[in-house]
């Protein structure tokens, strides 16, 4: 074997360890996951965890996980524009998440995560009252996502994954003290690429 030989054979190695150790995987079996990945809420930490698609089929329906896993649904809806407004958060870009205890929080992505306050439960319940599809979220893994920041009326009901998703594109795009341009081109970009599904 000629020196060459082994030295390629060395770096290829390095690198499908690199391509390895980048690749997600299944949190529950550690098997390999494709780039789009079904994910587990876990309500104790607060946190989405990625599964495969096998170990996601366990917790279709709540059928394992005894509530500490629920697993987060696809659908994204776009909605007409909904007066958040009387839930007296300050910020115009937010998502609000009902919780399985019948509590309400509304998260706003910053350069530090995302901040959480506390909804008022019954605002939440006249606003649900008012648009039946913010009445039909799935408590924990969907949330109503809104965007107002400059001029922009954008509603959805999205899966909690792809608000987290958004905190993170905030987080890595955040600038100065304001933001900068670049972190409200991205954010107008994401919204862009929503997409509705079932």
């Amino acid at each position: 074997m000629s020196v060459e030989g082994a030295l390629a054979r060395v770096i290829r190695s390095a690198a499908d360890r690199a391509a390895t150790a980048d690749a997600e995987s299944c949190e529950l079996c550690a098997a390999r996951v494709a780039d789009e990945h079904p994910h587990l809420y876990d309500t104790g930490a607060a946190e989405v965890r990625c599964v495969c698609g096998p170990c996601s089929v366990l917790f279709a329906d709540g059928a394992a996980g005894e509530g500490r896993y629920r697993l987060v649904p696809r659908r994204r809806l776009r909605l007409p524009p909904v007066d958040t407004g009387v839930l007296g958060v300050p910020v115009g870009l937010v998502f609000f998440v009902p919780r399985s205890d019948g509590a309400v929080t509304a998260q706003g992505p910053s350069p530090a995560g995302a901040m959480r306050w506390e909804v008022d439960a019954d605002a939440w319940r006249r606003l649900a009252a008012e648009v039946p599809q913010v009445a039909s979220m799935t408590p924990d893994v969907e949330a109503l996502l809104v965007n107002t920041v400059r001029g922009l009326t954008e509603h959805w009901i999205v899966p909690v994954d792809d608000c987290f998703r958004m905190t993170a594109l905030v987080r890595r795009e955040w600038q100065g003290l304001s933001g900068g341009g670049q972190v409200w081109a991205a954010v107008e970009q994401f919204f862009r690429d929503l997409t509705e599904r079932s």
